[in-house]
């Protein structure tokens, strides 16, 4: 109950606060009652979490765990999974700008074939960050003229800056995660959100399809994960048994087909059904 609590408290008054903090940088003259009952509250709630995860840490550590692994589980128990999930994603996509910029890749060991899948989607992510600045210098103009309070212009800012940072960090992360093809492995991968490993012996066969009218970027019915690019997908990977993916907010499931896009098909369906141990040979 304790825990569910803090859950709560935290995810009422973060925002809450944010929105004040941006209220007093952005100059805004807010009541001394009202900067001061917020204060206040924000100290219960750290108070209220730190006995939470007080309380969470000393359940592990008499549970058998190290601190380490105490601190992970107390971690865990007090934020949600998809809370987690989204928090990892802005992190990886955002380090994905810096590896981006310095012609970096992620998880692509010498030798092993990559497959890029984010050239399909460039021209309109470009289209869309484009408008995405011209709506916010044009929205922000706009209401300076009107002369709308700072404490409702500047939120509407960092909104749309955010919304440009995002779409940035996209395609960055789509750009440094590649499919890659190895001699140990298959990684199918989507930016942040989806990293798919499959042992090469787990291959049944590998064709090449095309599929236009894909509905989601990443989903799994039954036991087939799909994960479309501009709604197309052109590899399909069938296993002889399954393995275990884990799904972009949490849980997991078992799948034995995997519906993939990739830039180049014909690279990858090479490197796959090429033996992968024909160049050590």
């Amino acid at each position: 109950m304790m825990v569910r609590i803090a859950r709560a408290a935290l995810f009422t008054v973060f925002p809450a606060e944010l929105l004040l903090m941006i209220c007093l940088v952005s100059g805004v003259a807010l009541p001394g009652y009202v900067v001061w009952t917020a204060e206040t509250v924000v100290v219960l709630v750290f108070a209220l979490e730190a006995a939470a995860a007080y309380r969470l840490f000393r359940a592990n550590r008499r549970g058998g765990a190290d601190r380490r692994a105490a601190l992970r589980l107390t971690y865990h128990g007090l934020v949600p999974t998809k809370v987690r999930k989204i928090m990892e994603f802005e992190a990886k996509a955002t380090v994905s700008v810096f590896l981006w910029i310095a012609r970096r890749r992620v998880g692509v060991p010498p030798g092993a074939t990559a497959g890029s899948y984010a050239r399909e989607q460039v021209t309109m992510l470009v289209l869309i960050i484009f408008v995405t600045v011209i709506e916010t210098v044009g929205l922000d103009l706009l209401l300076v003229a009107f002369g709308v309070p700072d404490a409702v212009r500047v939120p509407i800012l960092v909104a749309d800056l955010y919304g440009i940072v995002f779409g940035v960090a996209f395609g960055a992360a789509c750009v440094t995660r590649p499919h890659v093809v190895s001699a140990e492995e298959l990684r199918v991968r989507y930016g942040a959100y989806l990293d798919v490993r499959v042992p090469r012996d787990l291959i049944a066969s590998v064709r090449p399809t095309r599929g236009y009218n894909e509905r989601s970027m990443v989903s799994i019915v039954g036991d087939v994960l799909t994960a479309a690019v501009s709604s197309q997908v052109n590899l399909v990977v069938e296993l002889n048994a399954p393995v275990t993916v884990e799904r972009p907010l949490g849980g997991s499931a078992d799948v034995t087909t995997l519906r993939f896009f990739a830039d180049d098909p014909r690279l990858l369906l090479n490197a796959l059904t090429t033996s992968p141990y024909a160049s050590a040979a």
